[in-house]
């Protein structure tokens, strides 16, 4: 009896403490050109990681619509968060860039936009993510 009670209290303490903290996110993409291709975002959630193709925290698309887009995540667990957004308009999954490694499609990031001289950093772009919350990403 005493094996099946802790067992219980056991799956109650795992289960509550997975599925405590996780919220959704609501991207409004805002100022697309164009509804041709797709809209793709990444999410980071640390610095080393960010901006990484191989280390992503998680990530998506949708088809495109000319104007505002809104993209739900869902699940994400409390922590501090950064996104980068890309207008894939010719639809290849890739962001393509010229032989500088500069984007020819339309990025954006959470909280910050391009540099002169380079992409923002994760400390610009960063957020902390508490609640289910909206964020509006302008695309310029």
């Amino acid at each position: 009896m005493k094996a099946i009670f802790t067992s219980w209290v056991l799956f109650l303490l795992l289960n509550s403490t997975t599925s405590f903290g996780q919220h959704d996110l609501s991207l409004t993409i805002d100022g697309l050109k164009t509804d041709e291709g797709n809209v793709c975002y990444a999410i980071y959630n640390t610095e080393k990681t960010f901006l990484s193709y191989e280390e992503v925290f998680k990530s998506g698309s949708q088809k495109a619509t000319k104007g505002i887009n809104t993209i739900e995540v869902k699940n994400l667990p409390e922590g501090t968060y950064a996104v980068a957004i890309f207008h894939d308009a010719n639809g290849n999954k890739n962001l393509d860039t010229n032989m500088l490694g500069i984007p020819k499609e339309k990025i954006a990031f959470s909280k910050s936009k391009m540099k002169m001289f380079g992409p923002p950093k994760f400390d610009d772009c960063s957020f902390d993510l508490q609640n289910t919350m909206e964020i509006t990403i302008e695309m310029d």
